[in-house]
């Protein structure tokens, strides 16, 4: 009887159906401290058409603005989770902000960019994980980015320098955002061993190992 080598066993072992048995990491994300937006001018550029009155304040270290993603999912756990994600999510300009602050996205994802304001606007990022620039466009229109590498996207404006916005390209589609009490809940795993991050845009990464019982939650709490 011929022998399968390792390589050729782990392959197998990936095209293997989705386990129907799963468990779910869940938990609690808490913050070490939310530093108040400071105070803008109700408009930057009096005269120009190109500021309006009343943006966004953005505060600094919110639970929300948290990605939890898991480090690495079975080949086949993943296509089921992929299949779950159907609609394109959106980083959009309202308010002469980006909204959301913080935007999450598997590899291989799309965002949506529209102009929700009654000025132009402008997208682009320098990031080497995917470098783009939209150009200027007005209410109503929206452009379209694909992210085919994992990695930070640092999001800006050119036609206003206050403007700023965060997409984490995560490597699988096992990630969530924790609610505004820092409760969250990763999709269903097959058992296993697996290594679960939670990223900030102004607190940084911590990461935390995570044993995944066949059935039901395990706790999984994250410090940043």
């Amino acid at each position: 009887m011929r022998k399968l080598s390792i390589g050729a066993l782990v392959a197998s072992l990936c095209i293997l159906p989705y386990a129907a048995g799963a468990g779910i990491i869940q938990g609690t994300v808490e913050v070490s401290s939310v530093v108040p937006a400071k105070a803008t001018p109700m408009n930057a550029y009096p005269g120009r058409a190109g500021s309006m009155p009343g943006m966004h304040a953005i505060d600094h270290g919110r639970v929300v603005d948290t990605v939890v993603y898991v480090e690495s999912v079975p080949a086949s756990a993943e296509s089921a989770l992929a299949a779950t994600h159907e609609r394109t999510p959106q980083l959009a300009q309202e308010g002469q902000a980006f909204v959301p602050r913080v935007l999450a996205v598997a590899v291989g994802g799309k965002v949506d960019f529209p102009n929700h304001d009654p000025i132009y606007h402008n997208v682009f990022s320098l990031s080497p994980a995917r470098r783009f620039d939209l150009g200027k466009y007005p209410k109503g229109s929206s452009r379209q980015v694909v992210f085919p590498r994992a990695g930070l996207i640092n999001v800006y404006c050119d036609i206003h320098t206050d403007m700023e916005a965060f997409i984490l390209v995560v490597p699988n589609h096992a990630f969530t955002r924790p609610s505004t009490s820092g409760e969250y809940a990763l999709p269903e795993l097959p058992a296993g061993r697996y290594v679960v991050h939670a990223w900030h845009p102004d607190l940084g990464e911590r990461h935390v190992t995570v044993d995944v019982p066949g059935a039901g939650p395990v706790t999984a709490n994250l410090s940043l």
